[in-house]
């Protein structure tokens, strides 16, 4: 494991230890490293500006603050380079620029070394991605999923027919290459999928949403889940 990594690790573990210490020496089993090393990782982490507390004696070692944030040199280049390319080649996804300016924050905090790595590497990454609805349109759908306000659009069908509608949104999905904005449709009363990419404008009302609910939409697929970065 590259020491960056390690040291990563190493903030995760002692946060997720809470107000529990962790021992030099069983930190060194976990990473398969001296204690001489995990000091100085520790030391590290601590010059970084990482909250890293310590106690003597039984139940004592290392910790991290309750509600600490991590430094920035949590990120490897490696894994600076997969968060810029999953925001590139997702710019229609809900949220996409700010997860690009996010992205971008976070290349700007690390050390000039790992920062000048990252952007090496990303040079050997390509993405093709393909248009998306315009940036105001797209702006509207976001806020009003946020806010749970109602969003009127102009909307394309499949079929050609172009109407207007009142639409409360409710979620977001992807499949088949595909985003969508599911959301009850005031026109039809019933829930609707409307593909983004066909949605001409939109805007943000200030009706509220009346309550609809994810469960309404129905059963997901079995391979859909919700994106809070977690597996299961």
């Amino acid at each position: 494991m590259k020491r960056v990594e390690r040291l990563h690790a190493l903030s995760e573990m002692l946060r997720r230890n809470g107000t529990c210490g962790s021992s030099a020496e069983r930190l060194a089993r976990e990473f398969d490293v001296s204690v001489r090393t995990v000091k100085r990782d520790l030391a590290a982490l601590e010059r970084s500006g990482a909250p890293i507390w310590s106690r003597p004696g039984p139940g004592g070692g290392y910790g991290l603050a309750v509600g600490a944030s991590l430094p920035p040199v949590s990120l490897s280049a490696e894994q600076a380079v997969a968060l810029m390319a999953a925001a590139s080649a997702a710019r229609d996804a809900p949220y996409s620029d700010l997860a690009a300016a996010g992205i971008q924050k976070i290349v700007d905090v690390l050390d000039p070394r790992t920062r000048a790595r990252a952007e090496q590497l990303a040079g050997r990454v390509w993405v093709d991605a393909p248009p998306s609805a315009s940036r105001a349109t797209r702006s509207a759908l976001e806020e009003g999923m946020a806010e749970q306000c109602v969003v009127r659009l102009r909307y394309t069908a499949q079929s050609g027919v172009t109407t207007t509608r009142d639409v409360e949104p409710v979620l977001f999905a992807s499949t088949n290459g595909q985003w969508y904005l599911v959301g009850w449709c005031r026109m039809r009363d019933a829930m609707r999928w409307f593909t983004v990419s066909r949605i001409e404008r939109a805007s943000v009302t200030k009706m509220a949403c009346t309550g609809h609910t994810v469960d309404e939409v129905g059963e997901p697929p079995t391979n859909a889940r919700p994106v809070h970065g977690r597996d299961g």
